[in-house]
């Protein structure tokens, strides 16, 4: 049996009895006026993170989300797109889709501007998904393209990167990992399909939606995960998996690279009122801005004493130089 397929069946499991803390950390939900989650989507919350961010979401987006979990994201991204079809759900689960419309209805019951219409959900692939090109506003992900091996997560970014409209955002959560993982935890079609062994490092999990075309990435959050230990596990020392949320713009490439947020700032202290570099980033004396890691190291090259760069503190919340 292929990892693709133990992966379906862990998720037909868990659709059919719901498994709270199945693969993924408890994380906060987003609460917002008028917004009430039913608490079977809450149990249902398999995700590592959160990709509902609301400066993503204005002038009624449409928005996809693949991997559908009990639809608790779905709802969410409804508050945002109050519009027949709205949001569109792809799971390749049956009994995942049938739980989440179940889901719909009772979240109908509870929140008087939800119309189980605002979403369609759809049985699909990620690596092939039912949806036209340039046709998405938002694109979202909750820990799932992390079980996938190399050439299945190229594929499957390229599918998104497809369905995206130009300057389209696509917004993800999942687990990464810097220290290197033996074949024998990488080939466990479970731990992968747990969302542990399929972690890489984010340097590479970067390059990977770059590669594709993504011209501008911002990393939103950095969280301790799970630690992987030799008495439960095949590793003979601790691996230790954070959980990252990153969104990816379908911006144009720069001739320069891509523009790669990683929570890095710039402080000017010189005498006069700004300092301007004549690339258009002009910075305000004792001002804080936030910079790409591209304009960190270029602020670097002109070896001045009166420029502060800050290390990357992996948590970029926009109002950046580019």
């Amino acid at each position: 049996m292929s990892y693709l397929e133990v992966t379906k069946d862990v998720y037909k499991e868990a659709a059919l009895t719901p498994d709270v803390g199945l693969c993924c950390t408890t994380t906060p939900i987003w609460q917002f006026p008028g917004l009430q989650i039913p608490t079977i989507m809450q149990e249902m919350n398999y995700g590592c993170g959160s990709t509902v961010h609301p400066r993503d979401l204005v002038n009624n987006p449409k928005i996809l989300y693949v991997g559908v979990g009990g639809g608790m994201e779905l709802l969410q991204f409804s508050y945002f797109s109050r519009q027949k079809e709205g949001v569109i759900g792809i799971d390749v689960v049956d009994e995942m889709l049938e739980a989440s419309r179940k889901n719909f209805v009772l979240a109908e019951k509870q929140n008087d501007w939800f119309q189980s219409d605002f979403v369609t959900l759809k049985k699909g692939d990620a690596l092939n998904l039912p949806v036209a090109d340039n046709s998405i506003d938002v694109a979202a992900q909750n820990c799932l393209f992390n079980i996938f091996k190399m050439e299945e997560l190229k594929k499957a970014l390229e599918e998104m990167y497809r369905v995206l409209k130009p300057h389209g955002r696509l917004v993800m959560s999942d687990p990464t990992c810097e220290q290197p993982m033996n074949e024998t935890l990488r080939e466990d079609e479970r731990l992968r399909a747990l969302c542990l062994s399929g972690s890489i490092p984010l340097a590479d999990y970067v390059k990977m939606l770059t590669d594709v075309g993504f011209g501008t990435i911002e990393i939103r959050a950095r969280r301790p995960y799970r630690i992987l230990d030799p008495k439960h596990y095949a590793t003979e020392e601790h691996i230790y998996i954070e959980s990252v949320e990153v969104c990816a713009i379908k911006d144009p490439m720069p001739e320069d690279g891509p523009c790669i947020f990683t929570g890095k700032s710039a402080i000017y202290f010189g005498g006069e009122d700004f300092f301007d570099d004549k690339k258009g980033h002009v910075l305000l004396q004792n001002q804080p801005i936030a910079i790409c890691d591209k304009t960190a190291g270029d602020l670097k090259n002109i070896n001045r004493d009166d420029i502060f760069i800050s290390e990357s503190t992996f948590h970029y919340d926009g109002g950046g130089c580019c």
